[in-house]
């Protein structure tokens, strides 16, 4: 079955490739994030709440714009001058093409999240900890990518992430922790779920050093579904977070990793897996968590 097709219960998809979630697709979705939270509960974490932007500030402390500006999403607003509101009043607020004809926008100092867990770093900077931290937190996130496809590929997509700061060892016990019972779960599910190890999509690709460091020492696995789409990774940040922010450890810089998912796309596969009415999805996708 196409999981995009408005044959699904509660599903209705946007020419721009969105999805609107309603009735038993929409009450799914928060069974799925239901399980995220729970499982990130057996690790105590902590759960936050941020807003839909990051001072541009503190994403270019981690060289994002150099790295991505090719995901990037940027909220704008208008020079609010009299003079200059005027020319979009007073003219066709969009063009023949169908885009925006702006006038003068203000200074841009913000960025729409591309990921999740970049807030935690920003609020914790200078942090002292003492024991590690296990934190949570689903986002509205955006990324501009080169197509988009109903919960496959959007530019706005919700992004859990549980996260860990705490020594190498702390960091690497729950990845290595977390990984074990997620495999156990794609199995009693009987979801066809792979782990790979990955590379973020940096600027400039193979040419890019940070891509050559992460090909050569992978600090990403994805959760890929049916060989198709990842809905989900297991990613270890090593120090640079707790150097970047100055978050310390005892008298050294944290260590960090988190386990991301990705709500639309873990419905995506839901949806070809099980089939086009959530209602109808066997019980042991909720037990065996």
């Amino acid at each position: 079955m196409n999981p995009g097709s408005e044959a699904v219960a509660g599903l209705r998809t946007r020419d721009d490739g969105h999805a609107v979630l309603s009735g038993p697709l929409l009450a799914a979705s928060r069974r799925v994030d239901g399980l995220f939270a729970k499982w990130s509960a057996r690790w105590n974490a902590e759960e936050w709440r941020f807003p839909a932007v990051l001072p541009a500030s503190q994403l270019d402390r981690l060289d994002y714009f150099r790295s991505f500006p090719h995901l990037v999403t940027f909220p704008v607003v208008l020079d609010d001058a009299p003079e200059n509101l005027a020319r979009l009043v007073s003219g066709p607020a969009l063009g023949d093409d169908g885009a925006v004809r702006l006038p003068a926008t203000a200074p841009v100092r913000d960025v729409l999240t591309p990921a999740a867990c970049y807030h935690f770093y920003v609020e914790l900077a200078g942090a002292r900890l003492d024991q590690a931290r296990h934190l949570t937190t689903v986002a509205s996130c955006f990324r501009r990518e080169k197509f988009y496809r109903p919960l496959f590929r959007q530019w706005n997509f919700t992004m859990r992430e549980v996260v860990c700061i705490g020594t190498l060892e702390e960091v690497a016990s729950f990845l290595s922790s977390f990984r074990e019972l997620l495999t156990g779960y794609f199995t009693a599910a009987e979801l066809p779920v792979a782990w790979q190890e990955a590379a973020d999509p940096f600027f400039g690709g193979a040419a890019n050093p940070k891509f050559i460091a992460q090909m050569v020492d992978p600090v990403k696995t994805e959760m890929v579904f049916s060989s198709e789409l990842a809905i989900g990774s297991i990613n270890s940040h090593r120090s640079f977070f707790g150097e970047t922010f100055g978050i310390t450890r005892g008298d050294s810089p944290a260590f960090s990793g988190c386990v991301a998912f990705g709500l639309e796309r873990w419905l995506y596969a839901l949806l070809a897996r099980f089939g086009p009415d959530p209602e109808r999805w066997p019980a042991a996708l909720w037990e065996a968590a």
